[in-house]
């Protein structure tokens, strides 16, 4: 874990640290998804100094785009979806450690040269050799990818690396394929590699939260 200090509010409170330097790997990086919610939420993350300094974006998607390209796509989106200000010169810092391949999920080609990208950004921006690999994909392809990733030596940790798989969306259509999918990625990860997320899972939940307060 990292040593960086806790970080604190004007009020002294503890608000957490910034994370382990590292590379987001995000498969499904031209999808919604993306666009909405996890790039608004990790400059977030980077405006509240919750981001390492040593920190770097990899999207891998079908859609064929090179970097470049992929940095205006999401210089626009974020004129739509930023939920707050954002600051020219941190977006600059930002969006200059976002880096794309186009590639098929299915494709042990792309996973090639996914693992080359990998390489030459732990370089560019001393990330460490620490992945984490988000799944903003069609459910489809969470066996698949994590096969690859396991296959292409990707999801091996030793002392000094670690690698998370992150799944978004529903996990498995039933008890039955969530079992099923379960099986398949445990073959490859360590329970503690993996982190599902379900984000309409408790939605309705925290929507009600002001209701639950007022009524006890």
């Amino acid at each position: 874990m990292s040593d960086t200090a806790v970080l604190t509010a004007p009020s002294g409170k503890r608000i957490g640290r910034p994370g382990d330097p590292c590379v987001m790997v995000i498969f499904g990086a031209s999808g919604d998804l993306t666009r909405r919610k996890l790039i608004p939420a990790l400059y977030n993350l980077a405006n509240e100094q919750l981001l390492s300094r040593e920190f770097a974006v990899l999207g891998l998607a079908r859609a064929q785009m090179t970097t470049e390209q992929f940095r205006e796509k999401v210089s626009q989106d974020m004129k739509q979806f930023a939920t707050g200000p954002v600051d020219s010169d941190l977006w600059e810092w930002f969006v200059r450690r976002m880096h794309y391949i186009p590639g098929n999920f299915d494709d042990p080609e792309a996973y090639g040269r996914l693992r080359d990208a990998l390489q030459k950004i732990d370089k560019d921006h001393s990330t460490h050799g620490n992945y984490f690999f988000y799944l903003a994909t069609a459910p489809n392809y969470f066996g698949p990818v994590v096969e690859n990733l396991g296959k292409s030596g990707l999801l091996t940790e030793d002392a000094q690396h670690w690698r998370r798989v992150i799944i978004e969306k529903p996990f498995g259509r039933d008890l039955d394929s969530a079992r099923a999918l379960n099986q398949q990625i445990q073959k490859v990860l360590d329970e503690k590699q993996i982190y599902r997320i379900d984000h309409y899972l408790g939605k309705e939940t925290v929507q009600n939260i002001l209701a639950f307060r007022f009524a006890n």
